[in-house]
C-alpha cells in the first residue's frame, strides 16, 4: 500500500487547517450559530411570543424620496405628542422634522455634535442625540422656536466602550415606563446598551447613574450589525434593525429574539430590497416607520 510522504502531508495539513479557519470566520462573521439557534428556537415556541407579528406587515410607502434632503438620514424617532418624525443627518448635521408621509416639515442646524448618528424622543420637547465616533449622549431641547442647537449648551454623557472608530452608539430606544435607554453598537461587538439615570430629567432627585449591558442578550443577537432600536411600550419588546443583514429582529422582554422579518424583495410587499436601513420608529397603531440612507422613507403597517 502506498503511503504518502511525511512532506506532502504537511502541505495537505495546513491546506485543511487554512480551510477550516477561513469555514470558522465567516460562520462568525455571518453569526451563523446563532441564527441556528434563533431558527430551532423559533420552531418551538408559542406564536404569542411574537408578540409584534412582523410577519404581518405590509409595506404603505415604499422607497419615498425624502425630496430637499441630499445628505445621509439617520436614524428615526415619533413623537407622540407632535404627531411627527424626527431624524439626524450626520454630513453637516441637522435634526430634521418629517411628516408621517416622508416630507420635511423643518430643519435644525447642529453645532458640536460631531458625528450624530441616532435622535430619540424621552418626552415633550426632550431628546437625546446620540455621536456616533465620541460615544457621547447629547439631551437636547425642542419647541415651536428652536431655530438651531448647539451641544455646548446640553446635558451630556460620554460613556467611550470600545470607542473609536464608525462603529460606535448607531441606535437610540426609551423604554419611558422603566426609565431606561437602549443604545445599539453598531459592531465589533455588535451589543444593546442600558442606560439609566441618563438624562436627568428631575433636578429635585438625585441622579444615579447604571450602565449595563446583558452577554446573554447580545449572544443572541445573530445580526451582522445594528443600526437602530425601537422599544414597544405594550409588549415590553424590543425591535432592532439590522442594515447589513436585511433583518428586523424582535426581542422579549428577557432579550432572546422571538420574531424577525426581511427587507429583501419580496418581503412584506417589498418590490425591491430596502439598501441601506439606518433607521425605525413605531407610531400610533403599530405602524413602523424606516428610513434609508441617503434619503428613502418607507411606512409598514399591519395587513
Amino acid at each position: 500500500m502506498r503511503r504518502l510522504s511525511p512532506f506532502k502531508t504537511v502541505p495537505l495539513t495546513l491546506l485543511v487547517g487554512v480551510l477550516l479557519a477561513a469555514l470558522w470566520g465567516v460562520a462568525r462573521e455571518y453569526r451563523v450559530v446563532e441564527r441556528m439557534w434563533f431558527n430551532w428556537h423559533v420552531f418551538w415556541q408559542s406564536v404569542d411570543a411574537q408578540a409584534l407579528g412582523l410577519e404581518g406587515y405590509e409595506v404603505a410607502i415604499e422607497a419615498r424620496v425624502i425630496a430637499g434632503l441630499e445628505d445621509n438620514v439617520s436614524a428615526l424617532s415619533y413623537d407622540p405628542d407632535r404627531k411627527t418624525l424626527f431624524t439626524v443627518t450626520n454630513k453637516d448635521a441637522e435634526l430634521v422634522e418629517l411628516s408621517l408621509e416622508g416630507r420635511i416639515l423643518r430643519r435644525i442646524p447642529l453645532t458640536g455634535f460631531g458625528d450624530a448618528e441616532a435622535v430619540e424622543y424621552i418626552s415633550p420637547g426632550i431628546y437625546v442625540v446620540s455621536d456616533e465616533h465620541s460615544q457621547r449622549l447629547i439631551k437636547v431641547q425642542v419647541d415651536d422656536n428652536t431655530r438651531s442647537l448647539d451641544a455646548a449648551d446640553a446635558q451630556q454623557l460620554t460613556l467611550g466602550i470600545d470607542a473609536g472608530g464608525n462603529n460606535g452608539f448607531e441606535g437610540l430606544a426609551y423604554d419611558h415606563r422603566g426609565n431606561r435607554l437602549f443604545i445599539a453598537k453598531e459592531r465589533k461587538p455588535v451589543q444593546i446598551i442600558e442606560v439609566r439615570g441618563f438624562p436627568h430629567l428631575d433636578p429635585a432627585a438625585p441622579n444615579i447613574l447604571e450602565v449595563t449591558s446583558s452577554s446573554k442578550r447580545n449572544a443572541g443577537l445573530f445580526v451582522r450589525d445594528l443600526s437602530s432600536l425601537q422599544f414597544d411600550e405594550r409588549s415590553g419588546h424590543l425591535l432592532a434593525l439590522s442594515d447589513e443583514s436585511r433583518q428586523i429582529l424582535e426581542l422579549d422582554t428577557d432579550g432572546r429574539p422571538v420574531g424577525n422579518v426581511s427587507l429583501s424583495k419580496g418581503s412584506m410587499g417589498l418590490s425591491k430590497s430596502v439598501p441601506q436601513a439606518q433607521g425605525i420608529a413605531m407610531g400610533e397603531g403599530g405602524t413602523l416607520y424606516l428610513v434609508s440612507e441617503p434619503n428613502l422613507f418607507y411606512v409598514f403597517r399591519k395587513k
